[in-house]
């Protein structure tokens, strides 16, 4: 069975991954990063392709995943880590300074940087692999994240928003003639904890001093007082690759933490499944 994965060097990516080197079934692992992916490195079922857009998508490369059977979209960013604006400030800041024209330009062109990497890319692609594959179903399996909302209101924040966005603009493009055989299921971890995860820690991105330190103190909190709020990566990433190779049914709709017509799975949702306690 060949499967397709984007954002492999993240955590959640690099859970996935390493599920789908271990799985016998999986037979071709095609990889789509901006860089090297070194968790793939001597494993031959794995290829990475080094593509630098992901908006856009050659002819070249869509022939060579045509035959795949799902795809795992983990490519995605913190809100927090997005440090450039989507179009060049149209007002120069002096260094350390900030003008309050400057700061709107500026909170603008990063929440535009972020809809282009969290709703923009996994919707062109989605576009390209569902007409490539068509008419056999592809499931799609789209890491959003605990706390996205489809609904949201003047108090969501803008990250939660986004992902939202894309998880109904995926199933509104899967009802459509021309991307019906488009399966996608939106699935939202909580707080993801490598931990227990040792075969993973040697490839995860490297976090800054303030973020080490606050998770240090915050997670194993969290894992001890409210562990349902936590998703367990080798857990998660078996969920997530068992969504990938079935075919792309919907939940029933209306079972806890299940929604968005039985296309959206909530982290109570993906601890049931894999077997976990809430």
């Amino acid at each position: 069975m060949h499967l397709i994965l984007t954002g492999a060097t993240g955590l959640v990516g690099g859970a996935v991954l390493h599920q789908m080197l271990t799985t016998p079934s999986i037979s071709k692992i095609s990889i789509l990063s901006r860089r090297p992916v070194p968790q793939a490195e001597g494993h031959a079922k794995a290829k990475v392709y080094i593509h630098k857009d992901f908006s856009v998508y050659e002819k070249s490369l869509l022939d060579e995943l045509k035959d795949a059977h799902g795809v795992v979209w983990a490519l995605g960013i913190s809100a927090t880590q997005v440090d450039k604006p989507y179009f060049p400030l149209p007002i120069p800041l002096p260094p350390k300074t900030i003008t309050k024209m400057g700061l709107i330009f500026n909170v603008v062109g990063l929440f535009r940087e972020y809809e282009k990497i969290t709703l923009t890319y996994p919707l062109a692609f989605a576009r390209s692999i569902s007409t490539t594959t068509s008419p056999r179903p592809v499931p799609f399996i789209y890491i959003s994240g605990e706390g996205a909302t489809t609904t949201p209101s003047l108090l969501t924040p803008h990250w939660a928003s986004i992902k939202g966005r894309a998880e109904s603009s995926l199933l509104a493009l899967s009802k459509s003639s021309e991307f019906a055989n488009l399966r996608p299921i939106s699935v939202r971890p909580g707080g993801v904890d490598p931990a227990k995860h040792e075969e993973i820690h040697g490839f995860l991105p490297e976090k800054g001093l303030f973020r080490k330190v606050l998770e240090g103190v915050l997670v194993p909190v969290l894992r001890g007082v409210v562990p349902g709020m936590m998703s367990p990566t080798r857990e998660l990433g078996g969920v997530v690759v068992g969504l990938a190779v079935g075919e792309g049914g919907a939940f029933e709709d209306g079972e806890e933490g299940v929604s968005g017509e039985g296309r959206t799975l909530s982290n109570v949702k993906l601890r049931k499944l894999a077997g976990l306690g809430k």
